[in-house]
């Protein structure tokens, strides 16, 4: 079973938030022509860039960038028309706007004009029209290109545009070439950071399908132990994650082989997060049945004492004594996960 919240996810879009300030003019001689204001749900975010010319044989334009006052300055050519319309929102944006924009993410070097670009990205990308403009204008390779900026808010909004791509499928098959990236932001940022929370959205969206999932593979461990130390959201996110990845037989071996700390099994308390604990219980019953169906095959598998076989499913006497008492909280679902688990166990 996928988490039913992950397979509705087409639905769940990541707003983008700036800071305030002032806009600051660029150049004394030069002419301001037009203003784009982007506001976006209830929070308002905005994304003004203010195209500048000046008349001679080579055609030089600024864009004046800014998003709730910050203003950035880039230098570049421009296509468009001094009539230009002004767009209202960002799902309003035409593909020659996210051109210029990603034209200017590629070639701008300072973090703060790249962080109000992908802002504007971003938010554009909450709209489903936009994802195969920004694939096909080559959008997800230079977003995806600033992940190795060390800027910590520069690295959140870069995961966070791409976690909107990534409602699209055919967008995944690029964003896939950075899961490497990804996970490594994942595991070197602080623990419970933005960049932490954004990079584990953005790989719960890429575990819906399997297709994925054995370029995680080895990142499984490094998940399950960060199930100590993390707080309440990010150990719903990390089991979201092992739930996707439980869903797949095929990964079964891998999830039981890998190295599991002590505290998973805290993860079964009646006193836990509702959140936390139907998906520690979804996550060991797709394991447990799956196992059983594994064992009629292959029993000869040799697990380390350290694993997260050994550690869930080993002492068949403990793992029931610790799920029974879960049968009496008043919750469906729980109950439902909890039978599966009991039921599947008796089997192994």
């Amino acid at each position: 079973m996928v988490d039913a919240e992950i397979r509705h996810a087409q639905a769940r879009m990541v707003v983008c938030e700036v800071r305030e300030g002032n806009m600051s003019p660029i150049g004394g001689a030069t002419a301001a022509r037009s203003l784009l204001a982007l506001a976006l749900g209830t929070g308002v975010c905005y994304c003004v860039y203010k195209v500048l010319s000046t008349r001679g044989k080579q055609r030089r334009a600024s864009i004046l960038d800014r998003v709730v006052g910050m203003s950035v300055l880039a230098q570049w050519r421009t296509p468009e028309p001094p009539s230009e319309n002004i767009p209202k929102s960002a799902g309003d944006l035409e593909p020659h706007h996210l051109k210029s924009l990603l034209q200017i993410l590629s070639t701008n070097s300072d973090s703060s004009a790249q962080e109000q670009i992908l802002t504007t990205l971003c938010n554009a990308a909450a709209f489903s029209v936009n994802h195969d403009i920004i694939r096909n204008l080559d959008g997800i390779r230079i977003i995806g290109a600033l992940l190795s900026h060390t800027d910590t808010k520069l690295k959140a909004g870069t995961l966070n545009a791409l976690n909107n791509l990534s409602m699209n499928l055919q967008n995944q098959e690029q964003i896939q070439a950075f899961i490497n990236e990804i996970f490594k932001d994942i595991l070197e940022s602080e623990l419970n950071s933005e960049v932490q929370l954004a990079g584990l959205r953005l790989v719960i969206n890429m575990s819906v399908t399997n297709n994925y999932h054995e370029k995680m593979a080895d990142y499984i461990p490094n998940l399950l132990n960060l199930m100590d130390g993390g707080d309440a959201t990010t150990k719903i996110y990390l089991l979201k994650v092992l739930v996707n990845l439980s869903a797949n037989p095929l990964m079964t071996s891998s999830l039981l082989t890998s190295k599991a700390p002590s505290a998973v099994t805290f993860l079964f308390d009646s006193s836990i997060n509702r959140d936390i604990l139907i998906r520690a219980l979804t996550f060991a019953a797709n394991v447990s049945e799956n196992l059983g169906r594994q064992q009629q095959w292959n029993r000869n598998c040799n697990y380390k004492e350290d694993s997260l076989y050994a550690l869930l499913f080993k002492d068949q006497a403990s793992l029931q004594s610790n799920l029974a008492p879960l049968l009496l909280i008043p919750d469906l679902g729980i109950k439902q996960q909890v039978s599966r688990c009991l039921r599947s166990s008796e089997r192994l």
